[in-house]
């Protein structure tokens, strides 16, 4: 067995209750190292990316990486060559194509880059996206009959129909085909459809399971165009350059919390490259009435813009996140901008009242030594449109897997989320088999559900009685670990353009965490909504401004505070603020701990 990576600072414990842990262990110093001696690479970065488990000689192909490089045929996904032949026959044939997509982002990016590529072609399309309230998550017979009724004769599914069995029954009857285009874990029973393209289909070896929708969307336009090339139809029409659409798939990647490695790093870093050139008529109205600074960002794609285009899913028109991806009238772009931009306002104010009622009730359910693998929160009244960030809240503040349940009469429908190390789709995936859920499912990290309310207490002793070795494993393994120690004075903006290098950041590529030593609290205090701002003072009398996002009032907030004019060990990540339209460095906070040495 392995030894655990070094301490930190010797930090064992820290205010979050974790040790802080050296991200490098023997072998990726070695690996550093060589990338330094051998290629030149600046120490920071050779530790940033030996970090990531990159080697010496994969350095050069890490920082740049290409689509064509990645991107395998994609051909190599089960039932893709079927999918592709329909969707050419449709093109080919001028068929009325029905888009149904998921009320999320990565919904509105797979409908949106889907109905883009007809509409290229020449082809009807229709994109229904379902209420969430009213149709729920899915394909539903009431909608497919709809569908059917307004001449469409191919029905293509994205971010969703895996398990859509009765819906498929309806639309064989009214004469449509299906083609699904899906990301979520699969059972082994698939519904009867023409093409069900699932990378997380049990029988499909192709290796692609970490592909959002969008992605997958995006493989199958490949495959499609090539086909469409072969057969000649771009003879009399411009061909499209589906690269340029790439900006579509990294908004999805980004928001579905998808690991950004191989392919999707790719799908990520182009992307962003495209988004830059502002020639998507509707994001770039989204960046502009979010106020959004700065070249686009991983940071802008999940917290910025993702949220904004989520809301109309959450409390809205279901529809509006597509049909701005879709917008070339820039008055009306500006207009739906704005329309989503005061939804998330509404929808932020909802989630606030919701969290405080869910963190209530999980700490009564929890006692006060917190025990307990899962927290299971369920009310009357609660948005059902905020429940998957409520979950989430939880699941931060209590470090363990977290469901939030919106109830309406004898129903629930509900969202959880889970902590690394621990499946909750899979769970979620047993509760229904079991006859515990009326319905379910999802992916490792987040899950969604639709219960009874008599079986509320059945759900929470399934799940601990499934889960609590996992969550004990996970949690007894958690360690915040530092990519490197700085001073407030090497903290510099071309410090982080250089370790950009190694991104984008995000799930599966950690963004790199940094220790700032003994740094002395000279002013702590709340500002916003409960976010933390700190200014810390190095020795040398240089200073960096730090913020913690949502933490005043939880421990990492309380403990600095009361650290004013005291020395702390301060680690989180580093961003350029520019705020004002000037440029200076900020670390954002994630947690903290007290030097041993009293004297410093």
């Amino acid at each position: 067995m392995p030894a655990p990576h070094r301490l930190f600072l010797d930090v064992a414990s820290s205010v979050q209750g974790r040790p802080w842990r050296d991200r490098l262990d023997l072998e990726g110093q070695g690996r550093a190292q060589a990338m330094t001696q051998l290629h030149g690479h600046p120490d920071l970065l050779a530790r940033v990316l030996a970090g990531r488990g990159v080697g010496p000689d994969e350095a050069a192909a890490f920082l740049d990486p290409t689509v064509r490089a990645l991107m395998p045929d994609p051909h190599v996904m089960q039932d893709m060559e079927s999918a592709v032949d329909r969707l050419a026959r449709a093109i080919e044939k001028g068929e009325t194509v029905a888009i149904f997509g998921d009320y999320d982002v990565d919904g509105a990016c797979s409908s949106a880059l889907v109905a883009g590529y007809l509409e290229a072609c020449g082809v009807p399309f229709i994109i229904h996206i379902p209420d969430r309230i009213f149709e729920g998550y899915g394909p539903n017979s009431e909608a497919i009959k709809a569908l059917a009724e307004q001449g469409a004769s191919l029905l293509v599914t994205v971010d969703c129909g895996t398990t859509s069995f009765e819906p498929f029954e309806q639309a064989a009857k009214l004469g449509m085909d299906v083609v699904v285009l899906d990301h979520h874990q699969a059972p082994v029973e698939l519904p009867a459809v023409m093409a069900l393209v699932n990378p997380n289909r049990q029988d499909d070896l192709s290796g692609l399971g970490a592909l959002c929708a969008a992605g997958v969307a995006f493989m199958a336009l490949v495959g499609l165009n090539r086909r469409l090339r072969r057969a000649g139809f771009w003879g009399q029409r411009p061909e499209p350059d589906l690269l340029s659409r790439l900006d579509l798939v990294a908004l999805a990647t980004v928001a579905d919390v998808a690991p950004l490695t191989g392919l999707n790093r790719a799908f990520v870093t182009k992307g962003l490259q495209v988004m830059r050139g502002r020639g998507r008529m509707g994001l770039r109205a989204l960046f502009d009435c979010a106020g959004a600074s700065g070249p686009p960002s991983c940071y802008h794609l999940g917290f910025v813009i993702g949220p904004r285009i989520n809301a109309g899913g959450r409390i809205g028109d279901a529809a509006l996140g597509a049909k701005l991806l879709m917008l070339d009238d820039e008055a009306e772009a500006t207009r739906v901008a704005a329309e989503l931009d005061r939804l998330n306002r509404e929808r932020q104010a909802i989630e606030l009242v919701a969290v405080e009622e869910a963190q209530a009730e999980a700490l009564a359910s929890l006692g006060v030594e917190e025990h307990g693998a899962v927290v299971v929160t369920a009310q009357e009244g609660w948005h059902p449109g905020v429940v998957g960030l409520v979950a989430s809240r939880l699941k931060e503040r209590f470090r363990r897997p977290a469901f939030t349940i919106a109830l309406s009469g004898k129903i629930g429908t509900g969202s959880g989320r889970s902590i690394a190390g621990v499946d909750l789709g899979r769970a979620v995936r047993a509760a229904v088999e079991e006859g515990i859920l009326v319905k379910g499912g999802g992916h490792a990290m987040a899950a969604g559900i639709t219960i009874a309310r008599d079986r509320l207490g059945d759900f929470r002793a399934f799940l601990e009685q499934r889960l609590t070795l996992y969550v004990d494993s996970a949690r007894a393994d958690e360690a915040l670990l530092i990519d490197a120690a700085l001073t407030a004075a090497g903290a510099r903006p071309h410090l982080i353009e250089m370790i950009e290098q190694a991104g984008p950041f995000g799930s599966g590529n950690p963004e790199p965490v940094f220790a700032f030593p003994a740094h002395r609290i000279i002013d702590a205090g709340e500002v916003g909504q409960g976010h933390l701002r700190v200014r810390a003072k190095a020795g040398d009398g240089s200073i960096i401004n730090a913020i913690a996002f949502r933490k005043a009032a939880e421990p990492l907030g309380q403990a600095i505070m009361a650290a004013r004019g005291e020395p702390m060990h301060l680690a989180g990540s580093l961003a350029i603020d520019r705020w004002g339209g000037g440029e200076r460095v900020q670390l954002r906070l994630l947690d903290a701990a007290k030097p041993r040495d009293a004297r410093l």
